[in-house]
């Protein structure tokens, strides 16, 4: 590990992020992996896959 990854562990020691920080990383965190489970479970909807058309040629 570099030396500024230390500094930076003991900055956020002396200095941890406030509860609003924490709650905001946890709900970001929360809603990927809810988009996550429905992806895997539901699937991806047929409306939203693009059609393999090829490329466009420019003459």
């Amino acid at each position: 590990m570099n030396i500024t990854w230390f500094l930076r562990m003991a900055r956020w020691v002396r200095h941890p992020p406030s509860s609003a920080r924490v709650k905001l990383v946890l709900g970001v965190i929360a809603a990927c992996l809810l988009l996550v489970a429905i992806e895997k479970f539901i699937g991806w909807p047929d409306m939203l896959t693009l059609q393999g058309g090829g490329r466009l040629r420019v003459p």
